[in-house]
């Protein structure tokens, strides 16, 4: 069977024309660019519809040659219908960041989020104009439809992250399946408080994780391979997830005297996370079993078990000062559940260990072209690795973006962190204290501008940072004190960021 499908555009030209004609070109221009919005989706609408019917008439075609059932037929027709509501089918998603990151020698630069000695405990700093690595995530989805009303999901997502700037990267790739799994929902034998639920299993990152972007930093992470139920109504105003993820520390040496001799801890995550309206609420218990039998120096024993929890309030409003949104979060944990971030993935802990963080941040337009995005990430910790070892920093961050045109705005930020460093000479870290600056301008390129989350862009970027001399004395492993990266730094480059 052969048709001919006009392409959108060419649809919507001849659409304007024949309004101009019929005297609709007086039109504001809003007016006329919702009509044509709403037309180009009609046009896709009748396009799927198309579809649909080109199909049907191959089934009925094959039923008459190959005397196909009528339940058959019904079948495969429902699974079209289905296809063309958009109900059932495939999906790409993408994350990537690619750029050049180069300083005033020339050469290739120290950059990254992470890269002062806080960094190790979670302490990001801003990243734009500060990332010199390549990294892409590709999420392929699979959404079905029964005939019962039951949907399903299967999720596979790869990604690969490198800092050469080379086009073969196979000897550093670091490719990786993130994440394999399946969910179903609307299950008709669901009643009651798991009417709306649904269940998931196998290896996924929590559909409830959340972040500050500025920082590429998550607020928590929590991940793994495991299983779940999300969106119990357990009352009126009660929403739950539970959850269950296993992790895997680091092969360890058990017996010193048998070098050979070495095992994997399973770390198992049980996770209650709870919502009451725009608050949040998430407990987790740890335990990794024969983790303690992990050295970890210093005559330390790992720990076997932890607890974490976080409290978090998600805005509609600009901290209820204007339009906008805003998230705020406190999260502390003990033993295992130190590392208040990645839940789960340091096994390295100490029993004592302690860590309580603040992240805060929110979005809002100063003005109609000026919007501004101010962020706050904090810890303390202790007795982390070593018994009286300290832990404390604060980043202060803000990205500012002026839009000037439709496709053009420049963007503005400033990363403030100190910090205060006492390791007792773990990992033979030396105690430091001091103050990290970054100054960035990036005139930025977009298809379209219009709030913090318009993507994808292109843009050119200048930053400055400096820190205090005493901080390049850290560690010997570091980047900062390497030749030529002792501060009062200029780095210049490009780099696109894509999501969808």
């Amino acid at each position: 069977m052969n048709r001919v499908i006009f392409k959108t555009p060419l649809a919507i030209a001849v659409a304007a024309a024949g309004l101009a004609l019929t005297g609709t070109a007086s039109a504001q221009p809003s007016d006329l660019e919702a009509r044509l919005a709403e037309l180009e989706a009609r046009i896709a609408a009748a396009e799927q519809r198309a579809d649909a019917a080109e199909e049907r008439a191959e089934l009925a075609e094959r039923q008459a040659a190959d005397r196909l059932s009528s339940e058959e037929v019904e079948q495969r027709l429902a699974r079209v219908e289905r296809q063309a509501s958009g109900e059932e089918g495939f999906s790409f998603n993408a994350y990537a960041r690619s750029g050049l990151l180069i300083g005033e020698d020339g050469k290739s630069a120290e950059g990254g989020p992470y890269l002062t000695p806080a960094g190790a405990q979670g302490g990001a700093v801003g990243r734009l104009g500060n990332e010199p690595d390549t990294y892409a995530e590709a999420i392929l989805n699979y959404r079905m439809r029964f005939d019962n009303g039951a949907r399903a999901r299967y999720t596979t997502m790869l990604a690969d992250g490198v800092t050469t700037s080379n086009d073969w990267t196979a000897e550093e790739s670091n490719l990786n399946v993130r994440q394999v799994y399946a969910e179903f929902s609307d299950l008709p034998s669901f009643s009651g408080a798991f009417e709306n639920a649904s269940i998931w299993a196998g290896k996924r990152f929590d559909r409830d994780n959340f972040d500050i972007h500025w920082l590429d930093s998550d607020v928590v992470f929590l991940s793994g391979t495991g299983a779940g139920i999300y969106d119990m109504q357990l009352a009126e105003s009660w929403t739950s997830n539970l959850s269950l993820y296993g992790r895997s520390f680091s092969d360890y040496r058990v017996d010193s005297e048998n070098p050979d001799d070495t095992g994997d801890t399973d770390n198992l995550i049980l996770t209650s996370n709870n919502y009451f309206g725009n608050w949040q609420w998430m407990v987790n218990g740890m335990s990794a079993a024969d983790n303690e039998e992990r050295d970890i120096g210093q005559g330390q024993e790992a720990a076997e078990s932890g607890f974490h929890t976080m409290v978090a309030y998600h805005g509609d409003s600009f901290f209820g000062l204007a339009e906008g949104n805003f998230k705020a979060a406190v999260l502390h944990g003990q033993g295992l559940g130190a590392e208040v971030k990645g839940l789960g993935a340091n096994g390295d802990l100490t029993d004592e260990a302690t860590s309580t963080r603040l992240a805060l941040y929110g979005t809002t337009y100063l003005a109609p072209r000026w919007r501004v995005a101010p962020a706050i990430l904090a810890e303390t910790s202790e007795d982390r690795y070593v018994d009286g070892d300290q832990y404390d920093w604060a980043t202060f961050n803000v990205r500012l973006a002026n839009e000037l045109t439709e496709n053009f705005e420049l963007q503005y930020e400033a990363s403030y962190q100190w910090m205060d460093l006492d390791p007792r000479g773990h990992g033979g870290n030396r105690a430091v204290e001091g103050d990290y600056t970054k100054l960035t301008l990036a005139p930025t390129f977009k298809p379209e501008v219009g709030g913090f989350w318009q993507r994808p862009e292109i843009r050119l970027f200048a930053s400055w940072s400096d820190w205090d001399e005493e901080l390049d004395g850290y560690s010997d492993d570091d980047a900062l004190g390497k030749e030529g990266f002792t501060g009062s730094q200029w780095t210049f480059g490009v780099q696109t960021e894509v999501w969808f």
